[in-house]
């Protein structure tokens, strides 16, 4: 009789939900075969993360049903610890291959799932790491060791203690481990780690936005060296290139074979190239576009020429021939200089000193307005309103009003008409002046 597999549905390949399972643990292991039936089928292997980076696989001899994010009490010497299932299936053969496990005679049990006592033990225990830390680091520091102790691991029931020291020499703590067990009446046992290890136990967020590599999936280190950036063109600036742990980029390693294989099919850099109009050097080059900008000066950018690579070796054959093209350009014309360009707006950084717009003259009334404000007088106003007006123009006259007919004595004065709205009334004195005449 065949065996019934259970067919997971309701999610779409290699995005379902069991497979994601936990994503706040460090080194979290995509299962993209959780859908896949009879995945936990093929083996009882079981890999369970415990504080931080720290991993570990064990068999499911009981034959419990686990799944990822699961927290399980597994077999310790001595007692058990407690820690959570982060992969299960046919991927966990794959991982105990990369951890480099000698045999599988190493690899212990899972007793069973955590139960509410073994909760409590390990909380008790967890609360108690920061001030055992604190304490560790005055008792190395009384004993002249130097060491600094980066963390400290209580197993799952709290009777032993992992200290995580970092150190550039061999340190002798025989003395120190005798002092630690009768301070805290545990088991005690020291791993030496390196400053990368240290990074990826603490975790954070590097110069490119994301989380660190050491703390998401990188398990093994590899040396890094400063020919890594000598082959990519990047500037040999220390606070550039050192990450999160003040050692070399782990990231200068990736890309560096994809530049060597690049920079063989570019020309050496101390050739020159000969042309009618100048000598040109090397100056800089695009490895992966395979793209070279030569210039007529050696130790600054002057007369710019950007060709490519197989263009630069169809121009140095030809001096080898004693030829000489009219220009670098393979149309024998030469490339026009750009002009400064801003790369944030990417417009021309020259549309500052574009003439201003004149501004609009203000109407009377609003200077008027402004300057009966600043406390000037009406009449002043007035003044400085025909001192605005060109030179030449002529003023305009104001209109003379009409002598009133000479009345007989006695008989009545006739009311003046009613000037309309906007005629300016004759001053009393001119009034006067008339009446004489």
């Amino acid at each position: 009789m065949e065996k019934e597999h259970q067919i997971i549905v309701g999610c779409d390949r290699g995005l379902c939900h069991q497979a994601v399972g936990r994503q706040d643990r460090q080194l979290n292991t995509y299962d993209w075969l959780a859908d896949v039936p009879g995945n936990t089928d093929d083996t009882d292997l079981v890999e369970v993360q415990f504080k931080h980076t720290r991993k570990g696989y064990y068999h499911n001899v009981n034959k419990l049903e686990l799944k990822k994010g699961d927290i399980v009490a597994v077999e310790a010497n001595p007692g058990h610890d407690i820690g959570v299932v982060t992969l299960t299936g046919r991927l966990v053969n794959l991982q105990v291959k990369k951890a480099n496990l000698k045999s599988t005679d190493e690899i212990r049990r899972i007793y069973r799932i955590a139960r509410p006592i073994d909760m409590e033990k390990f909380r008790e225990a967890k609360a108690r790491e920061h001030a055992t830390m604190i304490e560790s680091r005055q008792i190395a520091k009384n004993l002249g060791l130097e060491m600094k102790i980066g963390d400290v691991e209580y197993q799952g029931d709290g009777n032993k203690a992992i200290f995580y020291y970092i150190a550039d020499g061999r340190v002798d703590f025989r003395q120190l481990i005798k002092d630690l067990a009768a301070a805290f009446h545990v088991r005690i046992e020291m791993k030496q780690i390196g400053a990368r290890q240290e990074a990826g136990r603490i975790g954070g967020t590097g110069p490119c936005g994301r989380e660190l590599c050491c703390a998401t999936w990188m398990k093994n280190f590899v040396s890094v060296g400063t020919s890594a950036a000598r082959y990519q063109d990047i500037s040999l600036n220390p606070q550039k290139l050192a990450g999160m742990c003040a050692k070399l980029k782990c990231c200068l390693n990736y890309e560096a074979d994809n530049y060597v294989e690049a920079s063989r099919k570019l020309p050496a850099r101390d050739i020159m190239l000969q042309t009618q109009d100048a000598d040109y050097y090397y100056f800089k080059a695009d490895i992966l576009a395979g793209l070279i900008s030569y210039s007529t000066d050696k130790n600054m950018a002057a007369n710019m020429e950007t060709i490519t690579a197989e263009r630069a070796k169809q121009v140095i054959e030809m001096n080898r021939r004693g030829e000489k093209p009219l220009s670098l350009q393979e149309d024998g014309k030469k490339q026009q200089p750009q002009g400064p360009i801003d790369l944030a707006t990417q417009e021309n950084i020259n549309r500052f000193d574009r003439a201003k717009k004149k501004k609009k003259k203000k109407k009377p009334d609003q200077q008027a307005s402004r300057n009966s404000k600043d406390g000037q007088q009406p009449q002043d106003i007035r003044q400085a309103q025909e001192n605005k007006q060109p030179q030449g123009a002529r003023q305009p006259q104001p209109a003379k009003q009409p002598q009133p007919a000479k009345q007989p004595q006695g008989a009545k004065q006739p009311q003046p008409a009613k000037q309309p709205q906007g005629v300016k009334q004759p001053q009393e004195g001119k009034d006067k002046k008339d009446a004489k005449a």
